[in-house]
């Protein structure tokens, strides 16, 4: 009898080790990245050692598969004879075989709903319901226990990934923890239909789809720029100025091509013996060259990164499109932008 009781202590074990490995096969998986690595950042231990195991996944998951198959044959092996034995006082009026046959029944019943719902189903749904906290607790010694296995594990999983490579599967070994953009356009749009997520300025809107846009779609065409010759005087441009409301020109050379901009506050401040003389040529601005068919996102990182307002944009000839203009990169995003100098 006292073996029998043994048998149910280290079945409450493995129950319990095989509700550990299921966890933190859940938690690997559904806990995201973007959560994690502030902490791990921030000097947290475990959130570091869980980015190591999510850059891992498929070790982690080979090593969850082999607890679980190990627990779950010990959970076999040890109970069934354990409970017979409890049983066998309240089995003796039956035959031998009755008695076996009802012991079994009991036992399987018994065995697989404790197995299912606090072996398999409780963990995943802790680690569903809280899964960076589940991958901050579980993860890390999982990680430490797939050290330990690793050469089983290593074998194992080599094997599993050249079958899966006979049938022409791209095996992959880290956690897909990101949204895609559609992914997270889908989330917005649901949201706002159903009530929880306000868009009243169409910030958001204007966030998806100013990632689909390109150059081509932004830029000014020529005749519809208001343009002046690079030997145009600070005076043209204060009175420009006052008729447009724009503080920035694009300036043209000899043959017509946009080579440059000026910026009412480069001329400004010269001299009045100054203001009908051209411009000089050190107050003109450069104009850096974008592919028409650059994303638009990628076109705003390159005039950020040289502190351009303008640029040029170019066809796959190299002929020139238009020019794009910051402000209206940025009314793409937040809506309507006025120049500082712009008349309502």
């Amino acid at each position: 009898m006292t073996n029998a009781w043994a048998g149910i202590g280290w079945f409450a074990l493995l129950l319990l080790g095989n509700g550990f490995f299921v966890g933190a096969e859940f938690a690997v998986m559904s806990a995201r990245r973007a959560q994690i690595e502030p902490r791990a950042e921030a000097g947290s231990r475990p959130a570091k050692i869980t980015i190591k195991a999510m850059e891992k996944v498929s070790l982690m998951l080979a090593t969850t598969q082999l607890g679980v198959t190990i627990c779950s044959l010990l959970i076999l092996l040890i109970v069934e004879p354990s409970i017979h034995e409890l049983l066998h006082p309240l089995l003796s009026s039956f035959s031998d075989g009755t008695g076996n046959a009802i012991a079994f029944g009991v036992t399987l019943v018994l065995v697989s709903f404790l197995h299912v719902v606090f072996g398999e189903m409780v963990p995943k749904n802790i680690s569903f319901s809280v899964p960076e906290r589940a991958a901050l607790i579980l993860v890390p010694i999982l990680y430490f226990v797939a050290q330990v296995v690793r050469p089983i594990v290593v074998f194992l999983n080599a094997s599993a990934n050249l079958l899966v490579r006979i049938f022409g599967i791209k095996v992959r070994d880290d956690a897909n923890t990101a949204y895609t953009l559609d992914q997270v356009e889908d989330i917005v749009e649901h949201s706002t239909r159903e009530g929880v997520l306000s868009d009243t300025t169409g910030t958001l809107s204007n966030t998806f789809e100013f990632t689909e846009k390109k150059v081509r779609d932004v830029s000014v065409a020529p005749k519809d720029l208001v343009l002046f010759s690079e030997n145009v005087t600070p005076r043209e441009i204060e009175q420009a100025v006052a008729k447009y409301g724009f503080s920035r020109y694009p300036l043209t050379g000899d043959n017509d091509e946009v080579v440059g901009y000026v910026h009412l506050k480069d001329v400004i401040d010269l001299r009045d013996d100054e203001v009908d003389e051209p411009i000089p040529a050190k107050r003109v601005r450069t104009l850096i060259s974008l592919p028409a068919t650059m994303e638009l996102e990628d076109a705003l990182a390159s005039m950020k990164r040289v502190g351009a307002h303008m640029a040029r944009s170019f066809d796959r000839k190299g002929q020139l499109v238009g020019v794009l203009f910051l402000e209206d990169i940025l009314e793409e995003l937040v809506g309507e932008v006025q120049d500082a100098t712009q008349r309502d």
